[in-house]
């Protein structure tokens, strides 16, 4: 009965082991969208809202702003996200392309944005990228401007930048005049890379290959920036005083999730080892003790658990001990009756021998 009960207990043990990793890969699974049109034959409106004068247009693309002066849209897409789990403490990267067209007027030209959850999406104020630009929110923009405005420190009417809860971009580069608005489809690939905090950007014509040098590289700590909050991804874009035109064709998100002390290299490390080698020692101090801890954490619970099902193995095995046949009752009776019959044989033979010698 012992055995049986150690048995049980073993079955259990191994089925919840099984649960626990199979729960640890559920979390683990990374979020993505994946969207080449977006007309009525795709599940876009399931996964997506338009707010503003973003509306979907002949051919499957989003025109988000354009059909008036001061015109405003945004794409948002429904599944908020984390770029920072805690338990386990997880740092989130993220890729995306997309394609756009913007016509050849000056205007805002438009943004990828990342805000908690709360922002008041239907609500429009005549911010830059149609963004809020009255009340002060936590924010994330890479905005495409072809308007060069003075006031936040425009260089010149074409250039790609990275916003921080201000339209004052903490970096710039500039793109050859004119071919952001010239009514061409560009395409823009944007990473983050979690483990070397570099944001990238690159953009290109339809139909080039992806270059290996990024348009723009930015060091952001973005996990530091939002912490645990749940952030809504979209796409935002304004005319401003202008019927500039904005469309968007394609849009792909992924996000890639690895244990915080998990390191690859940076996206750009030359780049990344001149503006921050006294961050990057730090962090790989940790990052070994954290890893060293782990392995050792993660190596004890595996030689317990083999010790554990070696000693219950050993123990259902070990109480087996051989024991010798018992006898049946038949065989017994069966044993007895010869033996009695043994002990009732007569020898007649001497007294036949005497009478013949007479």
């Amino acid at each position: 009965m012992g055995n049986l009960s150690a048995f049980r207990y073993l079955i259990v043990l191994v089925f919840y082991f099984c649960f626990y990793l199979r729960s640890i890969q559920s979390e683990e699974q990374d979020f993505s969208f994946d969207f080449e049109n977006f007309g009525k034959d795709s599940n876009f409106e399931s996964q997506f809202a338009l707010y503003g004068d973003a509306k979907v247009v002949n051919g499957g693309g989003i025109q988000m702003s354009g059909s008036m002066g001061f015109s405003a849209g945004r794409i948002l897409n429904k599944n908020p996200i984390k770029l920072l789990e805690k338990n386990p403490r997880k740092m989130v990267s993220f890729s995306m392309h997309f394609v756009f067209s913007l016509s050849s007027e000056n205007g805002d030209g438009f943004a990828f944005v990342m805000v908690p959850v709360g922002y008041p999406f239907d609500e429009f104020d005549g911010g830059s990228f149609g963004l809020l630009g009255v009340r002060k929110m936590k924010f994330l923009a890479v905005e495409f401007d072809t308007f060069m405005d003075e006031k936040y420190g425009d260089v010149n009417g074409n250039h790609v930048g990275v916003d921080l809860s201000s339209f004052m971009s903490v970096k710039v580069s500039n793109v050859s005049l004119g071919l952001m608005n010239s009514g061409e489809k560009i395409q823009s690939w944007i990473d983050y890379e979690a483990s070397s905090k570099r944001l990238e950007v690159r953009l290109s014509k339809l139909g080039d290959i992806r270059s290996l040098n990024p348009l723009l590289s930015c060091f952001i700590d973005l996990p530091a920036m939002f912490k645990d909050d749940e952030l809504f991804v979209w796409l935002s874009s304004s005319s401003g005083n202008s019927t500039q035109k904005c469309n968007i064709y394609s849009w792909g998100f992924k996000t890639r999730t690895a244990p915080h002390w998990m390191h690859s290299e940076p996206l750009d490390p030359q780049s990344f080892g001149e503006e921050k080698k006294e961050e990057m020692k730090v962090h790989s101090k940790s990052d070994c003790a954290l890893r060293i801890l782990g392995a050792l954490l993660f190596g004890t619970g595996c030689g317990a658990l083999g010790a554990f099902i070696v000693i219950i193995v050993w123990t259902l095995l070990g109480s087996r001990r051989p024991v010798a046949p018992e006898d049946s009752a038949e065989v017994m009776e069966h044993n007895s009756k010869e033996f009695d019959g043994y002990k009732k044989f007569k020898v007649v033979v001497v007294d036949n021998a005497i009478k013949d010698g007479k």
